[in-house]
Formats: C-alpha cells, structure tokens, sequence
C-alpha cells in the first residue's frame, strides 16, 4: 500500500511541478495573466512549488525503504523521473497542446523503462 501512495502522491506533486515550472508558459493566452512582469510569474509559480513539496515530501517520507517504504533512494529517484516526464508529456500534449508525441519520445521512455528495470534488479 506504501509503494501505492508513494507513486500517487509523487504523481500528484508533480501535477503542481509542471504547472509550476511550465505552466507560465501559457500565461499568454489569457489577458489578465499576460500582463504580470516577471517577478509576478515567478511568486506565482513559486506558489504552485509550495504544492508541489506538499505532496512530495511525504511521498518520499512513505516510499522511503530507512522509514519502513519499500523504496531505497535510488528506487524512489527512478520512479520521481519517470511519474514526472510521465505527466510533463500528458500536460504538453493533452493540456498545453504544444507538441505532439514522436517515435523519438516513445524510444526516450522505453529507455527509461529499461533505466526501472535495472535499478530495481536486486
């Protein structure tokens, strides 16, 4: 059930990750966003990055193998990257619709796959 949560909670962190980071990005396409200056782009984001540590220290507090999880720090790194370009691709393709999904992008994640599979072979 730990591994469940630490999965769900590191999904959700970085749900807030994304919007933080590319999120401003978008910012264009709606007036009232458009006119803030850089230090207001930045507070906002800095505000979603507050919800991304919400639910990622926690994340890493359960899943972490030294606290009773079933993940070392390797483990728990792996599976970070891979939710998080696992969202960051769902966000720009489906939310942000600014690229579309090549065979080049498809071969970057069997890579990371492979990357799973070796750092969890024992």
């Amino acid at each position: 059930m730990k591994s469940l949560y630490t999965v769900l909670l590191l999904t959700i962190s970085n749900l807030f990750m994304t919007f933080a980071w590319y999120g401003h990005l978008q910012f264009k396409k709606y007036a009232w966003f458009s006119t803030l200056g850089i230090v207001g782009i930045i507070l906002i984001s800095w505000g979603l990055a507050f919800f991304e540590y919400v639910f990622q220290v926690p994340a890493n507090r359960i899943g972490f193998d030294e606290n009773g999880g079933p993940f070392n720090l390797f483990q728990l790194k792996v599976i970070q990257e891979v939710v998080s370009l696992t969202v960051f691709t769902l966000c720009a393709v489906y939310v942000f619709k600014t690229d579309k999904l090549g065979w080049n992008h498809l071969v970057g994640f069997a890579l990371l796959v492979a990357a799973v599979y070796f750092i969890f072979k024992k």
